[in-house]
């Protein structure tokens, strides 16, 4: 008989996860998800989760507690009766939740653990500078992220991989891994290992107003700040008063003796921002108020202001 499993998650990053136990013949007897929220344009659609949605179209009774303590709530997870819980990119869970199932409870993290514990693992790998980063099956406990080891499986970034685009290949990679994480657990033949505390890294949730680029660092510094923002929450800086938003570059580190920050461009084949060593070119761009373009679009239709622009270096 397959293990009970109850599924904990919200965004798409849990789907995968969700998808490949039930395709594997693992009994899903619950799924918990946030609640519908409003969003969209004036905020007048109600939004289900990624994981709601397909909880619904297989079948699945869904749970949307407001209070994960709330006394009724924690009495339907105990009469489900499940013998694992999965978590996977869902909030903080109460001990009496996290601790009722007899084989208890494991998470999915998207990082290479003890690095990374946080909000936004894969956002500050890629922030950073990290070659390497991967995902991460642990025991949980009270403390977020600190729970021992079940499986880690890594993966590199390139050094222009966006967290969007290493986030995706996380995304199925950390099902993989959890499909492997919960045979061993239905075997008993698994190990734990105790997290590192002397390597411990943090990953704290990202703030649109701490998006803004600092021109006035190393290129490489910039590009990785850029890339890791990207495509949310979007690292951004000011064109002649107006939000600019930066959603993918190009470093090239260079001598030159021009300030911080200053833009560059032909008006046709570049368009390039100074920096302390070099030049970042901006490639993939969004004007306040219009949509996201190539910046050849963009040059297309925009006039630099004189004191902003210098065709050639």
């Amino acid at each position: 008989m397959s293990l009970k499993i109850i599924f904990m998650g919200t965004p798409d990053f849990a789907v995968p996860s969700l998808k490949t136990l039930v395709d594997n013949g693992y009994e899903v007897v619950g799924v918990i998800t946030a609640t519908d929220k409003y969003g969209g344009r004036g905020k007048k659609r109600l939004i289900e989760s990624a994981v709601k949605q397909y909880a619904l179209q297989n079948g699945l009774k869904i749970f949307q507690p407001r209070n994960l303590k709330d006394p009724t709530f924690v009495e339907e997870v105990r009469t489900l009766g499940a013998d694992l819980q999965v978590v996977v990119a869902f909030r903080m869970l109460p001990e009496v939740i996290w601790k009722m199932p007899p084989l208890g409870t494991i998470n999915l993290h998207g990082s290479l653990l003890p690095k990374y514990r946080g909000a936004a693992p894969i956002n500050w790998a890629v922030i950073r500078g990290e070659k390497v980063t991967g995902v991460t099956t642990f025991m949980l406990k009270h403390e977020i992220d600190t729970g021992d080891i079940l499986l880690q499986r890594a993966i590199d970034i390139d050094e222009d991989e966006t967290a969007g685009e290493v986030y995706q290949r996380l995304m199925y990679t950390g099902a993989e891994v959890l499909l492997e994480t919960v045979k061993a657990i239905e075997s008993g033949n698994y190990e734990l290992k105790v997290q590192e505390t002397g390597a411990v890294t943090k990953a704290p949730k990202i703030y649109h107003e701490t998006c803004e680029i600092d021109f006035n660092q190393p290129t490489a510094t910039v590009h990785d700040f850029i890339r890791g923002l990207s495509p949310f929450p979007t690292a951004w800086t000011q064109l002649d008063g107006k939000k600019l938003k930066i959603y993918r570059s190009r470093k090239e580190v260079t001598k030159h003796s021009f300030a911080p920050f200053r833009f560059f461009t032909d008006q046709k084949s570049f368009l390039k921002v100074s920096t302390r060593d070099g030049f970042i070119h901006l490639l993939e761009l969004q004007l306040a108020g219009k949509k996201k373009m190539h910046f050849k679009d963009f040059l297309n239709g925009y006039q630099f202001s004189t004191d902003k622009e210098i065709a050639s270096l």
